[in-house]
């Protein structure tokens, strides 16, 4: 189905893997973890249980770093049956210091299509996340003076894109978020009647894979790169 885009006056970016690099953090982080505690367990065991821990802790901890952080101090714990050792625990702690003071790497054109979007839309961020990282890494970025509105979600669902677009006074229909989760940036704007495009990142954290059949009859674009956006919007 074709999908028209010329009523569209407010643009949504997510941040993390639209923006910039994050998720390429986390899989190195996981790689860390499971060496270090790779006495105790297989690397695919401590994987598979830190998956569980960061999921079950969601609704308590939230996203981000620092969530990440105590799920794995949890998982350790347990996956040792509480015999890891005071240095491997800060060794954990260091893990997650050395994600939050990663530099900030933009993605291609990232700069140049906000710069160019930003003559004719009202643009807004919408990410979620822990708020000190995400604003941190906006701060890092340079690209804050793009943006009209910035909101760290403590979540993507349609409830909170609805009380979002309300609270802004925007309407679903000249709405459009970009972002590489379609779970998070697609699913939820599509089913508020509002529009979306995917921009596919290169790894995708299990938690926000979709199948098939979720997709199935939903109407929104697919695009390799943030570029072919100015492309799609002409």
């Amino acid at each position: 189905m074709e999908v028209n885009y010329q009523h569209i006056k407010v643009i949504g970016f997510d941040a993390d893997d639209t923006l910039w690099v994050n998720e390429t953090y986390f899989r190195e982080a996981e790689a860390s973890f499971g060496n270090l505690l790779s006495e105790y367990e297989t690397l695919n065991k401590l994987d598979q249980e830190l998956f569980k821990k960061e999921i079950a802790n969601l609704p308590l901890y939230g996203y981000g770093v620092k969530a990440f952080v105590l799920s794995m101090v949890e998982s350790a714990l347990e996956q040792s049956n509480y015999n890891v050792s005071q240095q491997t625990i800060e060794a954990i702690l260091n893990i997650g210091k050395d994600m939050l003071n990663k530099p900030v790497e933009l993605l291609d054109g990232v700069e140049e299509v906000l710069e160019s979007l930003s003559k004719k839309y009202r643009l807004i961020l919408a990410t979620k996340g822990d708020l000190l990282d995400q604003e941190r890494k906006l701060e890092k970025s340079g690209l804050t003076k793009y943006f009209h509105h910035i909101e760290v979600l403590s979540d993507k669902k349609e409830e909170n894109y609805s009380k979002l677009l309300n609270h802004l006074d925007i309407n679903p229909s000249e709405f459009l978020m970009v972002g590489n989760s379609l779970k998070s940036d697609v699913l939820p704007l599509v089913n508020i009647k509002a529009h979306a495009v995917h921009i596919p990142f290169h790894t995708t954290w299990a938690h926000e894979q979709v199948s098939e059949k979720e997709t199935n009859g939903k109407n929104y674009k697919t695009i390799s790169s943030l570029k072919d956006l100015i492309t799609l919007l002409n």
